[in-house]
């Protein structure tokens, strides 16, 4: 499957959540087996290119695509999670929303020092959310040096911030447009 074909899946919903937004929604490569199968299998290709010893993932959907493309490559997952879903002693991060701030956790012993951690989540926009999961693992002492997203709307500069941590940041498919 071509990219062009993959990008023709995700489903693109105006005016969501608000006026002037084009929302481009994953859950329809998500449910699309082809689809979903030829874009995990590019994905995994990116992210065995790195050199990747883990896969990191983004809750909820870059668990999606992360723990798919950790299982095609034989690696572990590590899971970012939102706060409170851990039953462990966590470290946590606390980063800015447009309208407010958030806090994302990582199980500290998910990671051995110096492991060689790619990030994946399903949409980059303004790279807020991926800088604070880089943070996160670097605190647990991860080499965080690669991040992989379905969906880049590279208008929005997520890449560039990432870029700017020392992150090369990948995006499946581009999208125009926020």
């Amino acid at each position: 499957m071509t990219l062009d074909e993959i990008k023709a899946i995700v489903r693109t919903v105006p005016d969501f959540p608000k006026p002037g937004i084009l929302f481009r929604d994953v859950t329809t490569l998500i449910g699309h087996g082809p689809g979903f199968t030829a874009a995990v299998e590019r994905m995994a290709e990116r992210a065995a290119a790195t050199g990747a010893e883990a896969i990191a993932g983004i809750e909820a959907r870059g668990f999606i695509f992360g723990a798919a493309i950790a299982a095609r490559l034989g690696l572990g997952f590590v899971a970012v999670r939102k706060p409170g879903k851990l039953p462990v002693p966590v470290i946590a991060i606390d980063y800015a929303l447009e309208y407010g701030t958030d806090t994302l956790e990582v199980d500290p012993g998910a990671v051995h020092d110096g492991q060689h951690v790619v990030l994946v989540d399903d949409l980059l926009a303004t790279g807020g959310t991926a800088l604070a999961a880089v943070e996160l693992l670097r605190r647990a002492g991860a080499r965080v040096d690669h991040a992989l997203f379905a969906i880049d709307l590279f208008e929005l500069g997520g890449g560039e911030r990432l870029r700017t941590a020392g992150v090369a940041a990948d995006g499946l498919l581009s999208f125009e447009g926020h």
